[in-house]
């Protein structure tokens, strides 16, 4: 018995594991919620994801690679945003 997968099937199966090892690496503590590489890795895996919807399309699951995208989207303006205050803070309180 032999599977054979697209390309398309490939970067699908590599996106969920750039979501689960995130996911993984948030639940051990080896990655912070709001940090960079978490959420880059969600954009990346939602990403894959999505592209290997566009083959074989389904609405539901595209929608929630696009919200996830957003979400992560969101999430790493945000946790940048909040790292440039926090030493723009620690910048004016430096004597």
């Amino acid at each position: 018995m032999t599977i054979e997968l697209a390309w398309h099937q490939w970067v699908g199966i590599a996106g969920a594991a750039f979501v689960l090892l995130a996911y993984f690496g948030l639940q051990t503590g080896r990655l912070r919620g709001d940090g960079i590489a978490f959420q880059v890795a969600n954009i990346i895996g939602a990403g894959a994801i999505a592209l290997s919807l566009v083959f074989k399309f389904n609405a539901g699951a595209m929608f929630i690679e696009l919200a996830w995208i957003a979400i992560s989207v969101y999430g790493l303006v945000r946790g940048i945003r909040s790292r440039a205050a926090q030493k723009a803070a620690a910048r004016a309180a430096a004597p």
